[in-house]
């Protein structure tokens, strides 16, 4: 029966999420290095906390915020560390269309790679720095377009959930193949699916 989603396509779907997963862990451990060594470099224990600010939209768990001077060393370190998280979100979305086979398996593809950067930055820099102290510890999430604070907890909980509903989206919308477990017409497309 074509269309049945079969044992080959199953399997595939569960390799390339674990694929996702690893590097996206991976990717976590690297912004929790470059938060380690922006501490280590500034010469200071960071503790998240943005002393002089604006508030520019207060959603309780989240503050967009407009600071009075750099949150860090100096305005180009903050330029380029903005440039940086761009840089970032670009890898993820990238590496989340390379696994994902539609816009919706993408999509939750994206959730889950994002979920798994956010969770294990804060694992890792938990291990290299002690940091954070606990999950009510308030931090700077996002500096795009303008700095995101809050407790630890708020994005711990957000990626949580994320990557959850990233897991199970994932392996739904994963392409369907035959009953003998080969890909199916929809996954091989049009330009396969039929001889010229």
């Amino acid at each position: 029966m074509p269309g049945v989603r079969g044992p080959f396509g199953a399997a595939r779907s569960g390799v390339t999420l674990a694929v996702l997963v690893v590097f996206s862990v991976a990717m976590g451990f690297v912004e929790a290095a470059v938060a380690y060594y922006l501490r280590v470099l500034e010469g200071v224990r960071f503790t998240g906390a943005v002393t002089s600010y604006k508030t520019l939209v207060n959603l309780g768990f989240i503050e967009f915020v407009q600071p009075s001077r750099s949150l860090l060393v100096s305005g180009r370190v903050t330029a380029v560390e903005v440039t940086r998280e761009a840089a970032t979100i670009v890898m993820l979305a990238a590496i989340s269309y390379i696994t994902g086979r539609s816009l919706r398996q993408r999509s939750a593809a994206f959730l889950v790679s994002f979920a798994c950067w956010d969770l294990s930055y804060y694992v890792f820099l938990k291990v290299i720095d002690n940091w954070p102290s606990s999950l009510l510890t308030r931090d700077v999430f996002f500096l795009i377009p303008v700095p995101w604070i809050g407790p630890v907890i708020t994005p711990v909980v957000i990626s949580t959930v994320m990557l959850a509903v990233g897991v199970v989206g994932f392996l739904r919308w994963a392409p369907r193949s035959t009953e003998r477990g080969a890909p199916s017409t929809e996954e091989l497309g049009p330009s396969r699916s039929r001889r010229p």
